[in-house]
């Protein structure tokens, strides 16, 4: 296996992201800037069901990863030649879509001779934010809310996270799909329901905010679901009362878990939110002025980059390369070409397990 270049000020890396229904690739240059991109949705596809459908996933990426990466590589004017790395999700996510990817950019790092770069889908979040933000410096707290995860960590540098939070049972997007559903709202939900949540009352309907208050730091959403779905099935509330009101419901969660996590853990002098969920203006607005009441900055890659994309990929991929690459030199060859994809894959594997589900993260 080739190493990377290190004659460049700031790398160039190509990432392909293909772990939920976002088939993505992008390159990206250590400096920050995204020369090139593409994200193919696959909304039509799952859109009868309801919801992703793993199979229909993984065919869709098998079908358009080769194609992008020749569009996005011809619209940079660059060749495998040019880039330092090929970086890749490697996990955690539906196993077909991340083998699909993973696999690709072994094939052209094979190719080209140049480093691979396994990535964690939920590091590739977590540094986001500072492909968008040059000032946003480590540590920072960091909230990770999407459609699978939902939690809170202590980013202390590049491979560096301390788990404070995470769900014991459903992610907050997915509590937002579930939602949606129940409302009739369509595919994607997490959108539907905040667009329908603007016309309704957010103290309309009663309904609870687990854990709130509790000296467990952790989150729990399926009692919040279950509690919709008995305000949708009494008939007695508008869909735009019951989402309103779960949506503030939700955000009154994350609020204490996240001021439990600031007493326990901290100070951090920034407050850091990304994840799909941190495309919800509701969601962004009440964070924004949590990290005002506690003199905290407040930090949130822009939309495209909330929600799954080749960038974040990419640009994790620059980070590894800008510290232990660069440290290394010619001698950093990257992950090896038989690293396996990984359905589940936690940022701080030394983190204590939690009761319920919530391990999955």
């Amino acid at each position: 296996m080739g190493s990377a270049t290190h004659t460049l000020e700031a790398p160039l890396v190509l990432g392909i992201e293909s772990s939920c229904d976002e088939t993505a690739v992008a390159i990206v240059r250590g400096d920050r800037t995204i020369i090139a991109q593409a994200i193919a949705s696959q909304e039509a596809e799952h859109a009868p069901y309801g919801g992703v459908v793993p199979e229909i996933a993984a065919r869709a990426h098998a079908e358009r990863v080769a194609p992008m990466v020749a569009s996005v590589m011809a619209e940079a004017g660059l060749t495998l030649d040019d880039v330092d790395a090929i970086a890749a999700t490697a996990g955690p996510g539906l196993i077909g879509g991340v083998m699909v990817g993973l696999v690709s950019a072994k094939a052209l790092a094979m190719a080209a001779e140049k480093p691979l770069l396994a990535i964690n889908h939920l590091e590739g979040h977590a540094l986001s934010p500072r492909l968008a933000d040059a000032g946003l410096a480590f540590p920072y707290l960091l909230l990770l809310v999407s459609g699978g995860h939902c939690q809170i960590l202590g980013v202390d540098g590049v491979g560096q996270y301390r788990r404070l939070a995470t769900t014991i049972d459903d992610a907050l997007g997915e509590a937002f799909d579930k939602t949606a559903k129940l409302l009739r709202l369509g595919y994607p939900g997490g959108p539907a329901v905040e667009r329908l949540a603007m016309q309704g009352n957010p103290k309309a309907v009663p309904l609870p905010r687990p854990l709130k208050g509790s000296a467990e730091p952790h989150f729990s959403f399926a009692g919040l679901k279950s509690a919709v779905l008995r305000a949708v099935d009494s008939g007695t509330h508008t869909p735009a009362d019951i989402a309103a009101s779960f949506q503030q419901a939700a955000v009154d969660c994350l609020l204490d878990r996240l001021e439990l996590a600031l007493d326990r853990a901290g100070p951090f002098p920034a407050l850091v939110v990304a994840g799909g969920v941190a495309a919800n203006h509701t969601v962004r607005a009440a964070l924004e002025a949590f990290a005002a009441r506690h003199a905290m900055r407040f930090t949130a890659p822009p939309l495209a980059l909330c929600t799954d994309n080749a960038a974040m990929i990419a640009w994790a991929g620059c980070e590894r390369l800008m510290t232990e690459g660069w440290r290394m030199g010619a001698d950093f060859t990257g992950d090896s070409l038989d690293f396996v994809a990984r359905p589940r894959w936690p940022l701080d594997p030394e983190a204590t397990a939690v009761r319920g589900a919530g391990v999955k993260a």
